[in-house]
């Protein structure tokens, strides 16, 4: 059966993932999970790769990626490939919800705006929990809400923004699902966007060569792909921000350790 090409089809053809934070959110991730202590980290919904290449990049660990977006593995290993760590990083399809490594196998799992979209959360988290060894951390940036409920209006342009099939939880629905997946030490630090800043932040993950070469497949895909262009104009349509959007909207960084 066809389907349409979605949002994460059209990043994935670009090389673009979406972090909410920016890589200021990844490093204190990465702290709140002792990064300087693992060896083996699993990043769940690598998307394009920034995470999994910075990481290896940085701390010299062995890191795994998975998206459910075979597009968004070649990206990710190719992105593993220019920054010099394919020694260190391997990516692979995999499903948040399914994931294919054996239990008790990481130091770290992390994920980043990845735990906000699958149909069963809670179902995801165990699986975190599952493949991080006793004593490993499990830790997620995701979008979460700051006033609940939103209006339609601000779910609608959260889902543009983020992705169409994008749910956020509020700060301790989020920590809740820790929880009940026996996680323990649980840190939360949840903080307010500024739609600006997360486009500027995206110099600061990509780098200029990087955002070059992000917007000259974007202008490639805009001349070839006429799904894309509809996307394009459907967005732009639609596209006008709620003027407290800033007040609802965030994201929270969630940390739990795995008991020995």
């Amino acid at each position: 059966m066809n389907t349409k090409p979605d949002f994460f089809d059209f990043a994935a053809e670009v090389g673009l993932t979406k972090h909410i934070g920016s890589l200021e959110a990844t490093r204190k991730l990465l702290d709140l999970c002792y990064i300087s202590e693992a060896g083996m980290v699993l990043d769940v919904g690598c998307g394009a790769g920034a995470t999994p290449a910075f990481i290896a990049r940085e701390f010299g660990c062995r890191v795994f990626g998975v998206d459910i977006k075979a597009g968004m593995v070649e990206r990710a290993n190719e992105a593993a490939a220019r920054a010099g760590v394919s020694h260190l990083v391997e990516c692979r399809v995999g499903d948040a919800q399914n994931l294919p490594f054996e239990d008790d196998f990481f130091d770290i799992v992390i994920t980043e705006s990845v735990t906000a979209f699958p149909a069963d959360k809670q179902q995801a988290v165990k699986e975190y929990v599952r493949v991080t060894r006793p004593g490993g951390y499990v830790g997620l940036n995701e979008s979460t809400w700051l006033q609940y409920p939103p209006t339609p209006e601000m779910e609608a342009r959260v889902e543009q923004d983020v992705g169409g099939s994008v749910k956020p939880l509020t700060a301790e629905a989020w920590i809740s699902l820790l929880e009940t997946a026996g996680l323990q030490e649980i840190q939360s630090i949840v903080s307010s966007i500024k739609l600006s800043e997360e486009a500027r932040g995206m110099l600061g993950r990509y780098g200029c060569r990087g955002l070059l070469r992000i917007y000259r497949r974007l202008i490639g895909l805009y001349l070839r792909s006429s799904d894309y262009r509809a996307f394009v104009k459907r967005v732009s349509k639609e596209g006008i921000v709620p003027p407290n959007l800033e007040d609802y909207f965030g994201y929270g960084l969630y940390v739990g350790r795995k008991p020995r």
